[in-house]
């Protein structure tokens, strides 16, 4: 039987979806296994785009679904999953009716074929739309608390591209050069779906794809003055950003795959740092350091813009495991600091047990002396908490596209 055009993309991203939602797996370990056969990357951005959206979507498409049965599905039955796809192409992706039945219909045999296709062609007689804004699932509602509302309508859309640029007094020959839009110094925003590579000065190494919450933490070690660790650093924006400022960088991280992108976009860049591959809660430095940035692991439900995955398998457990790895390496990273160092901590979470808690128990427990950040240390529209920490989430600077959601404290070694 000839293949149908477009099959391939929807059978991925059925895949993908089913990875995520079934087996907890995050899209990028899915996407490993499931486009490894696709060869366009047209088809690759397509199966991605699709179980993105059916992801961020997720609770106001199973809403639809359930308005047209008369027996709630399953949430693992093939045909809901199949639904969501297909949702998720029509009402996100201005894919025609025709083309969605066309292209998903046969992921699907017998009855539920017959009953996805009657479901999707009732909804679509009722013109059914989908609300401004996701709805949160209700467990990540109940976590985020009131925060929940400010942050849901930046998650609507996948960001936009921010650009750190390395010399950031070139920031405004940059955004012409670019055509983007800039935030703060050293930084440019420009359109999803930009080709990176063939963006001026991506081969010259004149900047690196950073978001802009991501660029506070390095930014907060102040005046570079002598040796500082970058823990976690792969794959270096943030080491590429303290050697820019003026560090010697020492660039610690596990993970061979990364730890080889942080070189490539140092050479890149022709920025100098010192990358070691090694555990963080096993290795021991030569000397002490002047400061010390954990970019910590995470839940990284703070980058839920890009990784909508995050709302449906990120829990309690999953929290309460990167809680327990977050104080081992704080406990090392204090130990590590010369007397007056700066150190910095940061997590790309929504989680206060990750952040705002964390803080409360350095505080409390290591011996290092709070040094509250300010509003004139930060992009403009942000502003730092009471306690002189960092919050910030995707609804913030909605009006020019958002940022992730990262939290970031600063303290000093007495």
């Amino acid at each position: 039987m000839p293949q149908i055009s477009g099959l391939p993309a929807r059978r991925a991203a059925l895949k993908l979806l089913d990875a995520v939602l079934r087996r907890g797996e995050t899209l990028e370990q899915a996407a490993g296994l499931a486009l490894r056969d696709m060869h366009k990357p047209a088809d690759q951005a397509l199966a991605r785009a699709i179980a993105g959206e059916a992801l961020r979507w997720l609770t106001d498409i199973d809403a639809l679904i359930d308005s047209a049965t008369n027996k709630r599905l399953a949430d693992d039955v093939k045909a809901r999953i199949v639904l969501r796809l297909m949702l998720a192409q029509s009402l996100r992706l201005d894919t025609p009716p025709h083309a969605v039945i066309g292209t998903c219909l046969p992921l699907l045999t017998g009855g539920p074929r017959r009953l996805a296709h009657g479901v999707f062609s009732t909804l679509m007689k009722r013109e059914v739309s989908l609300p401004d804004m996701p709805t949160l699932p209700d467990a990540v509602r109940e976590r985020w608390g009131d925060r929940a509302e400010a942050i849901a309508p930046g998650l609507a859309l996948p960001p936009e591209v921010d650009l750190h640029i390395k010399d950031a007094s070139q920031t405004a020959n940059w955004q012409a050069k670019l055509g983007g839009a800039s935030l703060a110094a050293g930084h440019v925003r420009v359109p999803r779906g930009t080709p990176i590579e063939k963006l001026e000065g991506y081969k010259e190494g004149a900047w690196w794809v950073q978001d802009l919450a991501a660029t506070i933490p390095a930014a907060m070690l102040g005046v570079a003055r002598g040796h500082a660790l970058d823990l976690c650093a792969a794959p270096g924006g943030k080491t590429m950003a303290m050697a820019a400022a003026g560090w010697q960088v020492t660039a610690l991280d596990l993970s061979k795959r990364r730890l080889d992108t942080l070189k490539s976009n140092l050479k890149r860049t022709e920025l100098k740092a010192s990358p070691i591959r090694a555990d963080a809660l096993k290795w021991e430095p030569k000397h002490r350091y002047d400061a010390i940035l954990l970019d910590a692991p995470c839940t990284a439900t703070g980058t839920t813009r890009r990784h909508p995955d995050v709302l449906h398998r990120i829990g309690p457990r999953q929290i309460a495991e990167m809680v327990e790895i977050q104080r081992a390496l704080i406990e090392k990273a204090a130990a590590w600091l010369k007397p007056d160092g700066v150190f910095v901590y940061a997590v790309c979470t929504l989680e206060s047990e990750e952040g705002e808690e964390q803080a409360a128990w350095v505080n409390e427990t290591c011996g290092l002396e709070a040094q509250p950040i300010t509003a004139e240390e930060l992009p403009a529209g942000l502003q730092p908490t009471a306690e002189g920490w960092v919050r910030t989430h995707p609804g913030q600077l909605a009006e020019h596209g958002g940022l992730d959601g990262f939290f970031v404290g600063r303290w000093r070694k007495c």
